[in-house]
């Protein structure tokens, strides 16, 4: 059992000591360099397009819910009429 055991270990050992790992490329001095650049548009929106549709989704969220919470406060503080 025991030489199961510590054969088992070593087998993992290996199987993950020697797996390829994929190269991928340094892209931060790049996205740096783009995020510290003084062009007048806010940090939140220099990452281009994506980070624009994001940010109008939270607004409009935003906006929508919060008039909706208004709505239901107005409902809820008007008395139900009794027949």
């Amino acid at each position: 059992m025991w030489r199961n055991l510590l054969s088992l270990r070593q087998l993992s050992q290996r199987t993950i000591s020697t797996a390829s790992r994929r190269q991928f490329e340094n892209r931060v001095p790049e996205k740096q360099k783009l995020f510290q650049e003084d062009n007048g548009i806010p940090v939140h929106l220099k990452g281009g397009a994506m980070d624009s549709v994001l940010y109008r989704v939270t607004m409009g969220l935003s906006v929508f819910g919060t008039a909706y919470v208004v709505y239901q406060l107005l409902v809820a503080s008007m008395p139900k009429k009794q027949q």
